[in-house]
């Protein structure tokens, strides 16, 4: 998952340059560039989408879904995200993370649905988001920084359940102060290796 693309719109040579550093697998999620989410907050915002896609289309296959994740403070218009779905160009899978609770109700479910788009499963010390499925992939964001054995084999159970509704899961630990991130990836790794083998063929 890139922040990067959160603080400005990269160039054509830097995803060359992506592209080119990473093995065949590798699958990049872009965050959505905070001009679309935090200063237009979801409006107007159809030319800078079109470019955002025409920029990192470059990474080809390697490229994953893009996340809006929108600011606390932005409660729920169901309206505006009506417009910036269709908004959103061919091509583009589309995850949004809502950090306001006044989001999580069926209107916005059924919108994302519309648009197969997902609902970003996040789950914080501050806000846990439902697990409702609005798209053919899974988008999670696991940030909390005190997961134990139970938690991630409740999270691996979760996922596996949602896996034959899923063409893809795209899960994230937090990757930041206490460094715990990749040693939960890990476990999780195992975890839903081993439900794969434990389920039918």
């Amino acid at each position: 998952e890139i922040n990067y693309t959160f603080r400005q719109i990269p160039s054509s040579k830097t995803m060359e340059r992506w592209f080119g550093l990473t093995p065949d697998k590798f699958r990049f999620s872009l965050k959505a560039p905070q001009k679309v989410t935090h200063f237009a907050k979801l409006r107007d915002c159809a030319d800078t989408l079109r470019y955002f896609h025409q920029v990192t289309s470059q990474l080809g296959a390697k490229l994953g879904p893009v996340l809006f994740q929108l600011p606390p403070g932005f409660k729920k218009d169901a309206p505006q995200l009506a417009a910036f779905l269709e908004d959103i160009p061919d091509g583009m899978r589309a995850a949004f993370e809502f950090r306001h609770p006044s989001w999580f109700d069926e209107e916005v479910f059924t919108a994302l649905r519309g648009r197969n788009s997902a609902l970003c499963i996040a789950d914080s010390e501050s806000l846990a988001t439902p697990g409702v499925l609005t798209a053919d992939f899974g988008y999670l964001r696991l940030r909390r920084e005190d997961y134990q054995a139970a938690d991630l084999a409740r999270w691996a159970a979760t996922i596996a359940g949602n896996s034959a509704n899923w063409k893809d899961a795209f899960i994230f630990f937090k990757h930041e102060e206490s460094g715990v991130g990749p040693k939960f990836a890990g476990e999780m790794q195992q975890l839903l290796a081993a439900s794969s083998s434990q389920s039918p063929a």
